[in-house]
């Protein structure tokens, strides 16, 4: 007996070592940088006249959060934020649920569907600062959307997206909509294939519509990955940068309505103020973390 339990302890040990490089670099690159950011977010800390003069650091306790909220509108940034996110992840889980729906289902004997899905999946696969430039391009003042609608007559004079705030504020959410919507549909789809077949087929024994059988057994049975989605989206929809930066010169225009959290991060960290940069980084990791917790909790039932 004794030889039978050091046997299984020996054996279970290579559990743990191949665990030490994942621990390792958490360690290293997330741990240590998240510590790090928080104690420097209590410091004065940046340069001044022109990067040649360095202030601090000096310890200032809590006084970068209270100017965070009362000189800079993070609120505003945060609202831009979020308004953004949700004008891109509406319609992406509305179309990413339907197709994926629709790809699963062998009664529609859909043709060529491996062609479809590489063609959804593949605007994943382009770099966001070149989508971003492409999308200028198309829909600059003298591009060719513009084009298009004056010569229908739609328009009597071009209209400027990248100077109206739903304009670009619509054109970031397009991006981000067109860029995720794929991957989106692919995690789906796996959802919905592992559904055990006999509920569908019980449910059209009983008579159920399609409609009714969706509602009623693949919405509920998909609620996890549902809430895993709508998690993952969430953390990315806040960590929003590349697309706007590019798409507006990372000034945020028109009047700040699209300048997000991270490109006012960016702002800070690239003028070397570590403080205020680190503040909003800890300000953000709440922020995120507070409503990553609001989403699971309020989706996730508790089960009897």
């Amino acid at each position: 007996m004794a030889k039978k339990k050091s046997s299984c302890v020996r054996y279970t040990k290579w559990g743990y070592i191949f665990l030490i490089p994942f621990f390792l670099v958490y360690i290293l690159f997330s741990l240590i940088p998240l510590v790090s950011t928080i104690y420097n977010s209590f410091f004065e800390n940046y340069r001044a006249a022109g990067g040649l003069l360095q202030v601090g650091p000096n310890f200032v306790g809590i006084d970068n959060y209270i100017k965070l909220f009362k000189e800079y509108d993070i609120l505003m940034y945060t609202t831009n934020t979020i308004v953004i996110w949700l004008l891109g992840f509406i319609p992406q889980i509305i179309i990413s649920i339907t197709l994926a729906a629709w790809f699963t289902d062998l009664r529609l004997k859909l043709k060529a569907k491996s062609f479809f899905k590489t063609v959804i999946y593949m605007p994943g696969l382009i770099m966001a600062s070149a989508f971003a430039m492409l999308f200028f391009s198309i829909f600059s003042d003298a591009g060719p959307i513009n084009d298009i609608l004056l010569s229908l007559n739609i328009l009597d004079e071009p209209f400027r997206f990248l100077s109206s705030i739903a304009g670009t504020r619509g054109l970031i959410a397009l991006m981000n909509f067109l860029m995720w919507f794929g991957n989106t549909t692919i995690i789906l789809m796996a959802g919905i294939m592992s559904i055990d077949i006999s509920l569908f087929e019980a449910a059209e024994v009983d008579g159920a519509r399609s409609f009714q059988i969706f509602r009623k057994i693949t919405i509920p049975q998909l609620r996890p990955i549902l809430v895993y989605v709508l998690i993952t989206s969430l953390i990315g929809g806040l960590q929003m940068f590349d697309v706007p930066q590019v798409l507006t010169n990372g000034k945020g225009l028109p009047n700040n309505s699209s300048m997000t959290l991270i490109m006012f991060l960016n702002k800070h960290l690239y003028s070397y103020n570590y403080g205020m940069g680190g503040a909003l980084s800890v300000v953000l990791f709440v922020l995120t973390f507070g409503l990553s917790l609001l989403v699971y909790f309020a989706f996730v039932k508790k089960k009897d």
